[in-house]
């Protein structure tokens, strides 16, 4: 039995029925896999239109649902919605890296878990949309599928930095010194894995994993946010 596309599943949730599958194809096409091939379009034209139109719909519909929200208030709402890292929550509900054509070297390397691809897909799938059945129909779509995202923006729930909101939590009565120690790494070079923890006076608050110190460190700073009952978004 073949396994149904990306292309069907979209048209089977939404109810859609893109009269240009074409589009929607090139918006699933990542540029590592137009290289080496000829006359191979990718989704990178597609990315800037995608970013325009969500940037529009989600501003259009935080500024006539929340009328008392002053202009300053709204564009930091906005900034917690339209970010790379709810795309990529919303890449994930999609399971959206199992579609991507891209290059098997770009795949072996982590491509279809990378944030940054999966993020700038998203973009183009939005721009593939309007292209197919406009604006009206673009905005719909859009705040179905950001509607966690935007109920935690407006509700404070975003945590964009981690280490810097445990750090408050801390904090708040009296200096406190947090650590952060890195405990191992395994893998590869070119696919490194970091396991972090997050210390306090010895006492470990959390641990998180990633693929940079980075990540691992913001991972085991929210994984002690929620063990110290702060409610947090899990984008």
């Amino acid at each position: 039995m073949e396994e149904i596309g990306f292309i069907e599943l979209l048209e089977k949730k939404f109810n859609m029925s893109f009269s240009n599958k074409e589009i929607i194809e090139v918006a699933l096409t990542h540029s590592s896999y137009a290289n080496g091939r000829k006359n191979i379009k990718f989704n990178e034209r597609l990315e800037f239109l995608g970013d325009s139109v969500l940037q529009l719909c989600i501003s259009e519909y935080l500024f006539l649902k929340y009328k008392s929200k002053p202009e300053g208030e709204l564009t930091k709402k906005r900034s917690l919605i339209v970010c790379e890292n709810s795309l990529y929550h919303v890449a994930k509900k999609w399971n959206l890296g199992k579609y991507i054509k891209m290059s098997k070297g770009e795949e072996i390397t982590g491509g279809r878990e990378r944030t940054s691809i999966l993020a700038d897909c998203v973009e183009a799938i939005i721009a593939a949309i309007y292209l197919n059945f406009g604006y009206e129909n673009t905005g719909k779509f859009i705040i179905e599928n950001f509607q966690d995202i935007i109920e935690n923006a407006i509700k404070n729930r975003i945590i964009m930095d981690y280490k810097t909101k445990l750090q408050e939590t801390l904090q708040k009565d009296g200096d406190v010194s947090i650590e952060y120690n890195l405990v191992k790494y395994e893998g590869p070079p070119h696919r490194r894995k970091f396991y972090t923890e997050v210390c306090t006076e010895k006492n470990v608050l959390g641990s998180g994993v990633g693929y940079s110190k980075k990540e691992s460190e913001q991972n085991a700073a929210q994984d002690a946010l929620m063990k110290l009952n702060v409610k947090v978004s899990m984008l």
